[in-house]
């Protein structure tokens, strides 16, 4: 993995949000920036070269205008244009990276149907963590959510998020979902003994995940919520109002034969903020 932040261009709004993203990121943290931008959609049809090279042009036009617009953070950038399928390019480009960035055209609730398709597929099989940027300003939002659940997925998670907070000067808010076996209606209530009893133990987890933090991080302020309901929901709630939102790749049972777990990509599919998947 390298040290280079890259993240994808396209002339859509949600990319230069991406790009401002990854462009202050790599500003605060002195790493450089790869700007890669991708041509697809060639068929092979006859006449089709004169249109892909001026697709080409313009594309080359498009990075290097986004390079000269970031040139007073002092950002060491890069450019790059390449042909072919846009996931399977940055797939590529995420094995010798610290971090991908790609926007969502994704607008929040309220804002259409949930999206996320390329995004889905491209956290799952990107070889660095990925943050995905929906298309809706977050400024004046605090706070960096990340899900907690004891899985080693997870433990990376909280040291990105613990991370950025630091970087941010924002508070971290570890939150762990618990959720009772789905029973018959006709069972009758859940015994007391036994909701209390998952609370706890998702309470006595988060602590041992966070119990580096403190002496790592000595003035972080850490927030712990431990709440009851559907993992994506509540995270995607918390996020709303945050600044980003981190989650594993894969949660705790996740089975191997899925690229991305279920609660990651429900997060992913309506976003609520600035997302990154960690694997």
């Amino acid at each position: 993995m390298g040290e280079a932040i890259v993240v994808g261009v396209t002339d859509a709004p949600a990319a230069r949000r991406a790009v401002d993203w990854a462009a202050q990121r790599a500003a605060d943290r002195r790493q450089p920036l790869e700007l890669l931008a991708v041509v697809g959609g060639a068929v092979g049809a006859v006449g089709e070269d004169s249109v892909v090279g001026s697709a080409l042009a313009a594309t080359r036009e498009l990075v290097e205008g986004e390079a000269s617009r970031l040139a007073p953070l002092g950002v060491a950038v890069s450019t790059r244009v390449e042909r072919g399928n846009p996931v399977s390019v940055l797939l590529d480009a995420s094995a010798d990276a610290s971090l991908l960035v790609i926007g969502s055209d994704y607008k929040g609730p309220g804002g259409g149907k949930a999206r996320g398709a390329h995004g889905v597929r491209i956290a799952a099989g990107a070889k660095c963590p990925v943050v995905v940027v929906p298309d809706f300003e977050v400024t004046g939002r605090s706070g960096i959510v990340v899900g907690v659940d004891g899985s080693p997925v997870s433990e990376k998670a909280v040291a990105f998020a613990a991370a950025e907070a630091e970087r941010l000067g924002e508070p971290l808010i570890a939150v762990s979902v618990w959720t009772p076996l789905e029973a018959p209606r006709n069972m009758g209530v859940y015994p007391v003994e036994y909701l209390e009893n998952l609370e706890q133990l998702t309470d006595e987890a988060q602590a041992v995940a966070l119990a580096g933090l403190r002496q790592q991080y000595p003035d972080l302020d850490i927030v712990r919520k431990i709440e009851r309901g559907y993992p994506s929901e509540i995270i995607n709630g918390l996020a709303s109002t945050a600044r980003l939102a981190v989650v594993g790749s894969h949660g705790r049972g996740a089975l191997a034969r899925f690229l991305l777990g279920s609660i990651s990509h429900e997060v992913l599919a309506r976003l609520a903020t600035v997302t990154a998947v960690v694997r």
